[in-house]
C-alpha cells in the first residue's frame, strides 16, 4: 500500500501539450508528473523525479478512456497468417 504525500485533483495540474504531460508542484522544488497515456491507463499515482514523495491524481476515469477497442485476433485468423 502506498502513502501518498496528498491527494490532488487533475484540474489542480498544469497540463504541457508537447508532452502530454500533467505537472504539480512538489515541496521539494521540482514538479509530480503524470502522463496523460498513464491516466487512460487507468494510472492514478503522479511521482516526483527528485524525491520519493507521491500524490493521487483524482479524475474522472471515463474522460481519458481512449475508446478504441482491439479485438484479439481468432484462431482461424492466425493459422491463415502461419501459413
Amino acid at each position: 500500500m502506498s502513502v501518498f504525500h496528498d491527494e490532488v485533483e487533475i484540474e489542480d495540474f498544469e497540463y504541457d501539450e508537447d508532452t502530454e504531460t500533467y505537472y504539480f508542484p512538489c515541496p521539494c522544488g521540482d514538479r509530480f508528473a503524470i502522463t496523460k497515456e498513464d491516466l487512460e491507463n487507468g494510472e492514478e499515482v503522479a511521482t516526483c523525479p527528485s524525491c520519493s514523495l507521491i500524490v493521487k491524481v483524482i479524475y474522472d476515469k471515463d474522460l481519458f478512456q481512449v475508446g478504441e477497442i482491439i479485438e484479439a485476433p481468432s484462431h482461424a485468423k492466425l493459422e491463415v497468417a502461419q501459413s
